[in-house]
């Protein structure tokens, strides 16, 4: 599938794999990240591209120097989190795919879901949003209080280490 560059005043070029024309918000949104001082190269839109919170969901954004979690679109479910260790790279020299299979063991991935609900989970006080969901969802409450913690269905665990 072919790519064409958005003809757009940014610093940093925007390549486009998108499947359907931008909107005018998906514009400004992609206009604002091609601008940011860290992104290295371009800012790659993938077909599925779709509106987020700060970053388009279905953006790629190489980043020079910089780690920016949030750069999903705030994407319910992607699993995305950094956490600064006290350890660098030759302490993890060789252990870096039993800590994977360690998390994995720990942390539901893919459609698999906590065995239990936690009680913090249960106290919530979004819940009672569900409600206001589109009737489709309204009758998975359960399925998702058993999801929370976990990375969701289609998801896997980050296969990106970043060390200092």
């Amino acid at each position: 599938m072919a790519y064409e560059e958005l003809k757009l005043s940014t610093p940093s070029p925007i390549l486009s794999w998108a499947n359907h024309p931008l909107g005018s918000e998906e514009t400004k949104m992609a206009k604002n990240v091609a601008s940011l001082p860290f992104v290295y190269k371009h800012l790659a839109l993938m077909p599925d591209v779709h509106l987020g919170k700060g970053a388009l969901v279905g953006s790629v954004i190489a980043t020079k120097e910089a780690i920016i979690p949030a750069a999903v679109g705030v994407d319910i479910g992607c699993g995305v989190c950094a956490i600064k260790t006290p350890f660098n790279g030759d302490q993890l020299e060789g252990k870096l795919k039993k800590i994977r299979l360690d998390l994995e063991a720990e942390i539901p991935t893919g459609f698999n879901e906590n065995k239990d609900v936690e009680k913090s989970v249960t106290n919530w006080q979004r819940w009672r949003d569900f409600q206001d969901l589109h009737q489709g969802v309204q009758n998975l409450q359960g399925k998702a209080m058993k999801q929370m913690g976990s990375l969701g269905g289609g998801k896997e665990l980050p296969r990106t280490v970043v060390i200092q």
